[in-house]
């Protein structure tokens, strides 16, 4: 794909925050303390990487999704766990925002959301709930000019940490499919809302996944998130985005292992030579490197098509998750492969990268929900 000047600005600015200020030091520093450093959150929020697409006028920078991808993958290459963080008020938070949200809402809670002042999280996924989020159990009852929330939340991003987050509840319970779900806006600190332990995780160490749980929360209605019995469509939409997104980690996450495997192949010696010489190693590099770009134009084929408003970006944003996460945990196997026994060790990037990989064919949607989606679209024609 040939990009415009403006993104190639946009990759510089992305590439030289990640050289210059996700260095090693700190990238140790928060896997072996689990905490992110708010300073580092602060600075991101001030180069506008929490509002790449918000228009302006909620504090965004109103770029596209060729825009977000871009900055996603640069910062991928270096730290996928700044990955989680960028993207999260990108798609999850801010999405179904910009999707539903009344001038109000937006207002108060997109614009703190895009600037770094607050943090939004999105909670579908439930104990019984995760791939089929049709069988939400959560419940909303109608109370004058309240809705009563109870129900709990599972493996939430950054719930631990949260201001706000965007709930879906069945406000129709005489349904038990997709129908009858609404979204609202909770404040965390309202009373009857809790969150678990912070889930001791594989990867992307330093941004906090824990349970929400909801005891009789009362909600006004002034924060229902679009219409009711329609938050099942919200949260599909905005999984979407969320697709798009993971599909740029990755593919910025597999360019790191790329690097490192390049680099390291050219310095370690083995029988006399570097081991980038034998045929065994390079042919790996080779299906390495050419599986990366076939992922990079089926994500930037999606942003175009999202950006364009094309009826085919949903099935685009699916092919292009499923892809991508897929080939980024290969190369990252390949990658610790080629390290041999120091690809084990904590003092190697792609040990890191490997396990923080591992969760981009899981999360918002998994491979296999991928594959129903694009079949789907296609078996309908």
């Amino acid at each position: 794909m040939v990009f415009s000047e403006k993104h190639e600005l946009i990759r510089q600015l992305a590439r030289g925050f990640a050289e210059t200020e996700l260095t090693k030091d700190i990238l140790d520093e928060i896997e072996e303390t689990g905490v992110y450093p708010p300073e580092l959150l602060a600075k991101m929020g001030k180069a506008g990487f929490f509002g790449i697409k918000t228009p302006k006028q909620y504090g965004g920078q109103g770029s596209d999704y060729i825009s977000y991808v871009i900055v996603l993958e640069e910062l991928g290459r270096v730290s996928a766990v700044t990955d989680i963080w960028v993207s999260a008020p990108n798609s999850l938070g801010g999405g179904p925002l910009m999707l539903a949200g009344t001038e109000e809402q937006l207002q108060k809670y997109l614009v703190p959301v895009a600037t770094g002042k607050g943090i939004m999280a999105f909670a579908l996924t439930e104990p019984d709930a995760g791939s089929d989020a049709g069988g939400t159990v959560t419940t909303a009852t109608e109370d004058g000019d309240y809705y009563v929330l109870n129900g709990r939340k599972t493996f939430i991003t950054t719930a631990p940490v949260a201001d706000w987050s965007i709930i879906y509840a069945r406000t129709d319970l005489t349904r038990k499919d997709s129908r009858g779900i609404s979204a609202f806006i909770v404040d965390m600190k309202l009373p009857g809302g809790s969150v678990g332990k912070a889930e001791h995780k594989m990867g992307i160490i330093g941004c906090p996944t824990s349970d929400i749980i909801l005891e009789d929360v009362r909600v006004h209605k002034d924060d229902m998130l679009g219409e009711k019995n329609r938050g099942f469509q919200n949260a599909m939409k905005t999984l979407d985005i969320g697709r798009i997104g993971v599909a740029a980690m990755s593919i910025g996450v597999a360019q790191g292992a790329l690097d490192e495997a390049i680099k390291y192949s050219k310095q370690r010696k083995q029988f006399g030579k570097s081991i980038s010489e034998f045929q065994a190693i390079s042919f790996m590099i080779a299906d390495m490197a050419t599986k990366l770009q076939a992922a990079k134009e089926l994500v930037y084929r999606a942003a175009q098509l999202k950006d364009a408003g094309s009826s085919e970006a949903g099935v685009a944003a699916s092919m292009a998750k499923y892809y991508a996460t897929e080939i980024c945990n290969e190369i990252a196997g390949k990658a610790v492969q080629i390290h041999g026994g120091y690809g084990y060790i904590k003092e190697y990037k792609v040990e890191r990268i490997y396990r923080d990989c591992r969760v981009f064919t899981i999360f918002e949607g998994t491979s296999q929900v991928q594959q129903m989606v694009i079949s789907s679209a296609l078996l309908k024609k």
